[in-house]
């Protein structure tokens, strides 16, 4: 939590101080905070009317398709948002799910803002793309196009999010349409944060999102949050599929992008594993993403909001697919997800039982660390009522015995091993994993923005960051 560093080279000039600048700052100042009283009054009122809409959820809670759950972190204020809409734009064999992980002091508005309001213009460009025959070629060409002008030769480059007229042909016709809807909905959603009444300056959101219609999956992805298939293999054995791909500094092709529009990457010595995005002139903000929604102080300089975007046809042995933000990922593999997510005594329960998981995997692994907000969402690709869950749980109660470590902790012994019990006060060391030991052991773990203090160089030449170092997320 905190704010970025001011800097001279943030392109702000300072007013000079007279009487007459003073009154006109102090008029300006009145009307942005009714602007954005207003603004907040306005949003309000919107989201009243979206809790209200059937088939919408967005707090913990169930459906005979999905299970979703969020739980804070050690780090303040819950910055994770997410939502199941089912019935979405009124068709009934299809379903809009989303994650979204906040960072920075507005995170959690930016991330819960993106989260009432993308579905809607996903689904209303979706309209326009079945209704226009020419839409789609004129989304094409915008779609490609972030919102800056100095960074639009970099997108349009850069971008792997269109594919060429041979490997369009393997894809069905939905997947063209959905394609056009995700680049125009995303590109609309950023730039309406920038008129916002949120301060998206240094704070933004990642987003993973998908579209099931039918047996079809499209799935529009910026930052690190991920999706995971979970599905059967020729052994009918449970094995995990990932989805999406975590875009994040380190990738060569979103460095290479950024690095052009002039902004920096680089690790700091003390986490060498974790590459982050600065600006040109200033060691801030730090950013541990490639793209997101909102940080608008790096969006002239590589960082942009245009989705990755996935096909899949899903067959008979595709059982749910898990979407969840980075407290998950960042100490469970994807195979202990899908594991843990199947062994779960009913649907309703998966993404608690996961949540769950995760912030004990999180004081095992990282007992020095804050742990980090987790959001998960389970959709589940064959419907089954709650009657029909309900009786699975107590034919399974009656078959396995009442020992909890056999039935209520429902973990794999290899994620938690029997010797190293887990306690309830978070305060206390948990213990070393041996072989699996990171970089991260022992220190805090990584922000997803800093602000840093001035660089000092060390003896060998290098960046170093000094001891002072506040973590903004």
């Amino acid at each position: 939590m905190g704010s970025c560093l001011s800097s001279s080279g943030d392109g702000r000039s300072p007013l000079s101080y007279s009487p007459s600048s003073t009154t006109g700052a102090n008029k300006k100042y009145k009307r942005n905070q009714s602007k954005r009283r207003n603004g907040m009054r306005r949003s309000s009122s919107f989201e009243q009317q979206l809790h209200r809409v059937p088939g919408r959820m967005f707090l913990n809670g169930s459906s005979d398709y999905a299970s979703l759950f969020t739980q804070q972190g050690r780090k303040g204020t819950n910055q994770d948002a997410m939502i199941v809409w089912e019935n979405f734009g009124s068709r009934t064999d299809t379903v809009f799910c989303g994650v979204f992980d906040g960072h920075g002091p507005y995170g959690h508005l930016v991330a819960r803002q993106v989260r009432d309001s993308l579905p809607l213009k996903l689904s209303s460009h979706w309209e326009v793309n079945l209704g226009s025959e020419d839409g789609s070629k004129e989304n094409s060409r915008m779609g490609s196009m972030n919102s800056e002008e100095t960074v639009s030769l970099c997108i349009e480059e850069e971008s792997p999010s269109f594919i060429d007229l041979e490997e369009k042909e393997k894809h069905p016709e939905i997947f063209s349409t959905l394609q056009e809807s995700f680049l125009k909905a995303f590109k609309v959603m950023d730039n309406d944060l920038r008129k916002s009444s949120i301060d998206c300056h240094c704070s933004g959101t990642t987003a993973v999102t998908l579209i099931k219609q039918g047996q079809d999956l499209i799935i529009g992805n910026i930052g690190d949050s991920r999706a995971i298939l979970g599905t059967r293999d020729q052994d009918n054995s449970l094995s995990a599929v990932q989805l999406t791909v975590d875009l994040k500094p380190n990738l060569p092709a979103e460095a290479e992008r950024i690095k052009r529009c002039r902004g920096r990457v680089f690790a700091l010595l003390d986490e060498p594993e974790v590459s982050r995005v600065w600006l040109p002139n200033s060691d801030s903000p730090g950013l541990a993403m490639a793209r997101a929604f909102g940080d608008l102080c790096l969006k002239g300089y590589g960082l942009i909001s245009v989705p990755e975007i996935y096909h899949r046809r899903l067959t008979m042995q595709d059982e749910f697919v898990v979407l969840a933000t980075d407290g998950i990922w960042d100490v469970l593999s994807n195979q202990e997800v899908v594991e843990i997510v199947a062994s779960a005594p009913t649907r309703a329960t998966a993404s608690r039982i996961l949540v769950e998981t995760a912030v004990r995997a999180w004081r095992l692994k990282y007992p020095t660390s804050k742990i980090d907000d987790c959001a998960v969402v389970c959709l589940f690709l064959d419907s089954k009522s709650v009657e029909e869950q309900q009786t699975a749980l107590e034919a399974l109660q009656e078959e396995v015995p009442t020992s909890p470590t056999e039935f209520e902790c429902l973990r794999n012994p290899e994620i938690f091993p029997e010797e190293e019990p887990l306690t309830q006060d978070s305060s206390q060391p948990m213990g070393v994993l041996g072989d699996e030991w990171s970089a991260l052991e022992g220190v805090s773990r990584v922000n997803t923005m800093l602000t840093l203090p001035r660089f000092v160089a060390g003896k060998d030449g290098k960046r170093s960051a000094g001891a002072e170092t506040r973590a903004r997320k």
